[in-house]
């Protein structure tokens, strides 16, 4: 895969905040890849060309194919640096977009809560990377 995101800052050791999810043993998972979240608690990588899915957060480590783990580690906070799909304006929430890996910005009068991934912290154009504040 490509275009996943990067940890730039930490908010301190309290305001960080990482969380354990079930996911599949059969699937590959890259360190920074965007996951949703689909039932029981399972986190899966973001679908291409399904935007505005409910997201579970990024990936903090990598999961190899069929390596016998099913659980991963998942930051829901934090700031990382990721590809912009679309404009993005400075503030503005942000939610997956139909590109792996990719955000856009969203309506948070439209979106669902649970599909805002956080706010952007600069402005940015279609393909360009910004800095998100991920707060889930």
């Amino acid at each position: 895969m490509a275009h996943e995101a990067v940890k730039r800052y930490s908010e301190g050791a309290s305001g960080d905040f990482i969380q354990d999810y079930t996911v599949a043993d059969g699937t590959g998972i890259e360190k920074g890849a965007l996951l949703a979240l689909t039932d029981p608690r399972t986190a899966i990588l973001v679908s291409a060309g399904a935007g505005n899915q409910v997201l579970a957060g990024i990936a903090a480590r990598e999961k190899v194919a069929s390596d016998g783990r099913t659980r991963l580690s998942v930051h829901k906070k934090g700031y990382f640096d990721m590809y912009a799909s679309g404009t993005i304006t400075i503030g503005q929430c942000v939610c997956s977009s139909g590109t792996v890996n990719y955000v856009s910005g969203s309506n948070p009068l439209t979106s669902s809560g649970a599909q805002i991934l956080g706010y952007a912290e600069e402005a940015a154009t279609d393909g360009e990377q910004v800095l998100i504040r991920v707060d889930l």
